[in-house]
């Protein structure tokens, strides 16, 4: 329940058996209102407990030692989302079924490869972001990075973790669907336009083929 305190383990940057601390601020969020679309997880629990890379993926536990999330992003300091226990116990089984019935095969998509994980910015985020003073005031949608893909176009474009992306090759960005058309795209480089912070950087970009 909100104000519940949760322990989010993991390892963090390659830190083992690290644990951070923090309360539940949200027991039901839906990912529309975080700006995430085609999401199969109906709600996260949202927490201010630090999941970073490493901690995504494990448990996170309240003070009766029950394993209530698993651990599957962080936005921006004092914002973090796990996936509800009762869904990832759904999943495994309906997971089971389908590897049982033979169901499932491999899809292939011709979109071509940045090296990003992302969240669309949606009225919340974008405020949380400018009341801390880490998105400039003129901004009004694009999306987040949230991690990069060590030695990908990504990282060799420049892009940093928490930067924020408004235009690809001048066209307004105003969540991941309008990234992936592009990528789907042959267009090279792409000219991105980026906010970090309050600094504003035009920077290109060389999405591989996968």
């Amino acid at each position: 329940k909100p104000g519940e305190f949760v322990v989010a383990m993991g390892s963090p940057l390659s830190l083992s058996n690290t644990i951070t601390a923090g309360v539940v601020s949200n027991v039901s969020r839906p990912p529309t209102e975080m700006g995430l679309q085609g999401r199969d997880v109906p709600e996260y629990i949202q927490t201010d407990a630090a999941i970073t890379f490493g901690n995504s993926g494990g448990p996170l536990i309240n003070l009766d030692g029950e394993a209530i999330g698993i651990n599957s992003m962080k936005v921006t300091p004092g914002i973090s989302f796990a996936i509800p226990i009762d869904y990832a116990k759904e999943f495994l089984e309906k997971s089971a079924e389908a590897h049982k019935s033979g169901y499932g095969k491999k899809r292939h998509g011709k979109r071509r490869y940045a090296g990003i994980t992302m969240v669309s910015l949606n009225p919340q985020i974008i405020d949380e972001l400018q009341y801390r003073g880490q998105l400039h005031s003129s901004v009004t949608h694009g999306i987040l990075i949230y991690s990069i893909v060590v030695q990908s176009p990504a990282q060799k474009a420049g892009l940093h973790v928490g930067d924020v992306i408004t235009h690809i090759n001048d066209q307004a960005i105003h969540g991941s669907r309008d990234v992936y058309k592009i990528l789907e795209g042959q267009v090279s480089p792409l000219k991105l336009t980026v906010w970090r912070g309050k600094q504003q950087i035009i920077m290109d970009i060389y999405p591989e083929d996968h």
